[in-house]
């Protein structure tokens, strides 16, 4: 049966199922095919549309109002946004923060990000929870001439994001190195912070965070940051004292083709290892462990995690789709914090805890603090090889 536009509908998002909700489009004009996942957080927009592990991803803001604060240059987490769009319920306000620089809607016109709103965001976060993220198209006409069986298409036609290896499109092409440090009011970054004798960590980006960089140079660390593809002897020529595996989008089986074993030359140097998110995944399947794709994923601000080793509780910021399957982790691999929302692994370490990962995002950005200690752990045990080695 034939769909009717509704007068006055500039925006659209057409599932993959053959639904279709209109609303008013916002941002640029144009469409795109992805999954579409929703994200709890009542803060930090710019933040998660600039989150790298959101590439090939729409999200819907559960939070109806956004936009309100504007945009600014400070408040990115890569040098682009990598989602594709957004779906809000309430249309952007114009902003009201005296570090707003231009509006969300300008912000998203500039980068080609498409936004649709009056959508009830309600509505499809319950259906997202109860069936799955859908693929979608997110789509913004402003003369509303939407050719609403081919977008459908469009979506079925989109492959999904298993199999899917994002990371090398999102990465960094070159060496560089990062020296900043974290934000702080009355002052802003900390610029060129890192001390030039302090110890280094060299972090392989598959699709990582600014905010992960500064708080890894917060906690005492110089950084040099290489390609996801670069290989052992590349990361090691940097004469790294420990090595970070970082968050990004995708399937980690399909990058952990090449990814895992680097990953396994690179433990069994001996240095400390920490992985993010997605590299956490990869240092589970380098230890031999299994991955799957979730039914929903976690996305917010707002996740309860337990630390096994002494039951406290920490309040996470997340943004996952895959986990590793905890019932195939092999012997010597320990899980070391899990989700309180489902029971799933959010922590495991192996080599004693030199090697260690978290599923969810201790940077946060957006997002509570709790989890920041994992940022001195890591650095401790940084310290104590670097001094080993003579630094």
């Amino acid at each position: 049966m034939p769909i009717d536009i509704p007068t006055g509908a500039t925006g659209c998002v057409a599932l993959a199922d053959g639904s279709v909700l209109f609303g008013h489009g916002f941002g640029a004009e144009g469409q795109g095919a992805g999954e579409l996942c929703f994200n709890t957080a009542m803060t930090g927009y710019q933040e998660v549309m600039t989150d790298p592990s959101y590439a090939g991803q729409i999200i819907t803001f559960t939070f109806p109002h956004i936009g309100n604060v504007g945009a600014n240059d400070e408040d990115v987490e890569a040098g682009n946004p990598h989602a594709l769009g957004c779906v809000t319920r309430e249309l952007p306000t114009a902003p009201s923060s005296w570090r707003a620089q231009r509006s969300l809607d300008y912000w998203m016109q500039a980068w080609g990000r498409i936004g649709v709103a009056g959508v009830d965001t309600r509505a499809l976060t319950r259906r997202i929870r109860k069936g799955g993220a859908p693929n979608a198209v997110i789509a913004h006409r402003r003369d509303g001439a939407f050719d609403v069986d081919a977008l459908v298409a469009q979506a079925r036609a989109w492959p999904g994001l298993e199999g899917m290896d994002l990371a090398k499109s999102v990465t960094t092409l070159q060496t560089y190195q990062w020296r900043d440090g974290g934000w702080a009011w009355g002052r802003g970054f900390a610029r060129d912070a890192a001390a030039a004798d302090a110890p280094h960590v060299v972090a392989i980006d598959y699709g990582l965070k600014r905010n992960i960089l500064r708080c890894l140079v917060d906690a005492g660390a110089r950084v040099t940051v290489v390609p996801a593809t670069a290989s052992a002897e590349e990361v090691m020529a940097h004469a790294p004292d420990g090595i970070f595996l970082s968050n990004g989008p995708g399937d980690p089986a399909a990058t952990g083709a090449y990814a895992v074993p680097v990953l396994r030359t690179l433990i069994a140097t001996g240095k400390p290892v920490f992985g993010i998110c997605l590299g956490h995944q990869l240092l589970g399947l380098a230890a031999g462990a299994r991955t799957t794709k979730m039914h929903q994923g976690h996305r917010g601000a707002n996740h309860p995690v337990k630390r096994l080793a002494d039951g406290r509780v920490e309040i996470t910021s997340q943004n996952h789709g895959f986990a590793v399957e905890a019932q195939t982790l092999p012997e010597g691999v320990t899980a070391t914090h899990v989700s309180l929302f489902d029971g799933s692994l959010a922590g495991l370490e192996l080599e004693g805890g030199r090697v260690f990962g978290v599923q969810y995002h201790p940077e946060a950005s957006p997002g509570p603090r709790d989890s920041r200690y994992l940022f001195e752990r890591f650095m401790g045990a940084v310290c104590n090889a670097a001094a080993q080695g003579g630094h």
